[in-house]
This record gives structure tokens, sequence and C-alpha cells, in this order.
């Protein structure tokens, strides 16, 4: 198991994020999809967060992310 460090902890926290659009349409296909999962990717790699897999539905994402405990997965899930 590989854990990471910060200035005065060691971790490795992994949250299991679901997204689901409003009424859970069926919209995330095709070019709705690529772009939802670029701007994920990017979002995650300006907040040093570690995409460890991500796989659509027409109507949700699962994300499986390591992110540090003193950053938060609530400040990820908000960014906008």
């Amino acid at each position: 198991m590989n854990y990471k460090s910060n200035r005065n902890i060691v971790y490795s926290c992994k949250y299991h994020i679901v997204f689901c659009p409003k009424y859970r349409r069926k919209i995330l296909v095709g070019d709705v999809e690529q772009r939802l999962k670029q701007i994920i990717l990017s979002l995650a790699t300006e907040m040093n967060v570690e995409i460890i897999e991500m796989e659509t539905d027409i109507n949700h994402i699962h994300i499986l992310a390591d992110i540090d405990p003193q950053f938060g997965v609530n400040t990820f899930v908000k960014r906008k």
C-alpha cells in the first residue's frame, strides 16, 4: 500500500464520489462524456488530487480519488 505524506501527516485517503445530473437524465454520452472527463482531470491536476479511476454511465459518473485529508473531499467536489 502506498502512503503519501504532508508536512505533519502520513495518509492514504481514497474517496468514492458519484455525480448524477439533475433528474438522472441520460446525457453523459459522446462529447459531453469526454468533456466532463477532461474538466475533472484538469481540476484534479490543479488541486493535486490523484484520480485513480473514473467511469461513466449514461446518467452518472463514478470517481475514485486520493485526496489530502487536510485539503478535504468537500473542496474538490464543490470546486467550479
